[in-house]
């Protein structure tokens, strides 16, 4: 039945691309992409909820606190199982691949991501595992915006429009939050668009967050209805929680790739690594249930007038009332979550740190509010400061305070804590970029060169390939040559610059045609003079494998505009700075997204 609908679906859009203009059928297609992101949120987002409802329910009946810790294990050894036997043996994990896919793809992502994460973080986060959703709902969204874009043949600015509709309308959908959903587009994914461009974002958004709002239960979804005045006289007081939360995130961020690199370098095969991961995951969840799966309802729990709730059914049920026992479970969570959603990441599970972000943030915000009322040094909202925290870990891990402070702002059905958001998510981010100059999802391709970052320049010259700029036509000559062969090379070519070579194709030097100009109208010394008695050393040599912006630093520093490469250690070719510079202007130009 699905099928069909989406054929019809299909054939709608075929017809509407011939009567429409480009932008007319864009607008159309935002729609169509909005809504098929929206529904892979629900599917997403209903399943694992159902899980934790019935972790929950077994719990309940049984009260064996195991019974949750059994299932990351299930879990994570079936997304191995699916990824190997499904899936042909990898899959690509983190929002960092859309960025690759942009810089380096032309904004092509594979077709199996249409239904690849959705499986394996079912799998992963539904049966437990200590990570998120979004990711995979982002990754999702991405993948149908740049097919429906394959499929119909559009341009590569489309594809990335696009790319940034699916992911609007996924962020979107999952938090009911349309202004999140768009913002962490721009903010994050789609760095330099054109404010036109932010129309069929806008229409993605507002179509998953309607879906979301129709089809998903309202439970399922992050919301907030309680909350507190704002004061402020805790203005201070969220100032020390910006700080505290951005050196929280600088926290996370080392450790979540020192965790991960411990599991990438561990010799042992897929299903051995991910039993021996489950295992250490599945230990944290029965001391600390609460590390069970995205955390959502731990989340909304903390916000209430009884987060004591999170201590029954666990080890220390016996200290429910004890508020500095309740602050020491919540302070340890806090600094375990990162272990245990790399843990849940790198033994083979899939998700995000969307969520675990937002976990942490709560966390992070009660445990502050809550340790300076224990003390008695003043008397805070908790449950305003629980919310406010979401925004600077989101803020400071992402490097996106825009989309955390609307987020959470749409998550708790108003604005009135607009001016503490904006501190905190504005300090925690200043905080974390001095630590850590790339966000925890760009972190590893902007050290490559893969990915976009901030930077206009860098994002444009990351997606121009050296190779294609290299020319390997240039004349060589000898050092034992007089200049009567290199004049004669001047006079039958339009080269004004010579790589000096000897047999074995070493480069020895350059000449340029302005080293010899006072020289060549003299008969006599054209005659005696050898290249190498004039050839100079160059300023600088290229190899094939370095990025453009390393090409472009280099003609910067040197002056020149000439710069000679060499392949495996032998002269190979020249770069010129023109067709350097002309390269990244034709680049500017096709992909300005308007």
């Amino acid at each position: 039945m699905f099928k069909k609908y989406f054929h019809k679906l299909e054939d709608l859009a075929v017809l509407a691309q011939n009567k429409l203009s480009n932008k007319q059928f864009i607008f159309l297609s935002s729609v169509l992409v909005g809504i098929l992101s929206a529904f892979a949120v629900i599917v997403l987002k209903t399943f694992a909820h159902w899980v934790f409802q019935f972790a929950t329910y077994i719990n309940g009946i049984l009260k064996l606190s195991f019974i949750n810790s059994i299932l990351p294990i299930i879990g994570i050894l079936l997304t191995v199982f699916v990824v190997k036997r499904v899936l042909g043996g990898t899959i690509e994990k983190g929002t960092s691949q859309i960025l690759y896919a942009v810089a380096k793809k032309a904004s092509i992502i594979p077709r199996k991501q249409m239904y690849a994460q959705i499986i394996t973080s079912s799998l992963t986060v539904g049966l437990g595992g200590s990570a998120g959703l979004e990711s995979p709902i982002v990754i999702t969204g991405a993948a149908f915006g740049s097919n429906y874009a394959q499929r119909f043949k559009l341009r590569y600015k489309d594809r990335t429009l696009l790319i940034g509709c699916g992911v609007a309308a996924g962020i979107a959908a999952a938090f009911n939050a349309p202004i999140a959903g768009v913002l962490f587009a721009i903010e994050v994914l789609l760095v330099d668009v054109s404010i036109s461009a932010f129309t069929p974002i806008m229409i993605a958004a507002a179509t998953g967050a309607l879906i979301s709002e129709i089809v998903l239960d309202e439970t399922i979804l992050l919301s907030f209805k309680q909350q507190q005045t704002f004061n402020y006289h805790n203005i201070p007081y969220y100032i020390l929680l910006g700080i505290f939360t951005g050196l929280i995130c600088v926290y996370y961020s080392r450790n979540f790739q020192r965790v991960e690199h411990f599991f990438h370098r561990l010799r042992l095969k897929p299903y051995k690594k991910a039993l021996f991961g489950a295992s250490i995951l599945a230990l944290l969840i029965f001391i600390f249930p609460t590390l069970f799966g995205e955390g959502y309802e731990s989340i909304k729990t903390l916000s209430e007038n009884d987060p004591g709730q999170l201590l029954e059914n666990t080890l220390f049920s016996s200290f429910r009332n004890n508020g500095w026992a309740l602050l020491a479970f919540i302070g340890l969570t806090m600094m375990l979550k990162v272990f245990a959603t790399g843990i849940t990441l790198g033994s083979g599970g899939n998700g995000g740190n969307f969520a675990p972000s937002l976990f942490l943030g709560s966390y992070a915000g009660f445990f502050f509010s809550k340790f300076l009322n224990l003390t008695g040094l003043t008397k805070l909202p908790i449950s305003n400061f629980t919310m406010v925290g979401m925004a600077g870990i989101l803020s400071g891990l992402f490097h996106a305070p825009l989309t955390a402070i609307f987020l959470i702002a749409e998550i708790t059905g108003g604005y009135d804590l607009m001016i503490p958001l904006m501190m905190v998510a504005s300090i925690s981010f200043a905080i974390s970029k001095r630590f850590e100059k790339h966000s925890l999802d760009v972190k590893n391709l902007a050290r490559k060169g893969q990915a976009f970052t901030s930077n206009k320049d860098t994002n444009i010259l990351s997606t121009l390939d050296t190779n294609s700029i290299i020319q390997t036509d240039y004349l060589t000559v000898s050092p034992d040559e007089n200049l009567e062969k290199l004049v004669d090379l001047i006079s039958h070519s339009n080269q004004v610059i010579f790589a000096v070579v000897d047999t074995e194709k070493q480069l020895l030097g350059i000449v340029h045609f302005n080293d010899i100009r006072e020289i060549i109208f003299n008969p006599y010394r054209v005659k005696y003079t050898l290249v190498k008695e004039i050839m100079k050393t160059p300023f600088d040599v290229i190899y094939p494998t370095d990025s453009m912006e390393t090409v472009m630093n280099k003609f910067e520093i040197t002056k020149v505009h000439f710069l000679p490469v060499l392949k495996e250690g032998k002269y190979y070719g020249f770069i010129s700075k023109s067709i350097a510079l002309e390269a990244y202007r034709t680049k500017l130009k096709s992909m300005t997204i308007e």
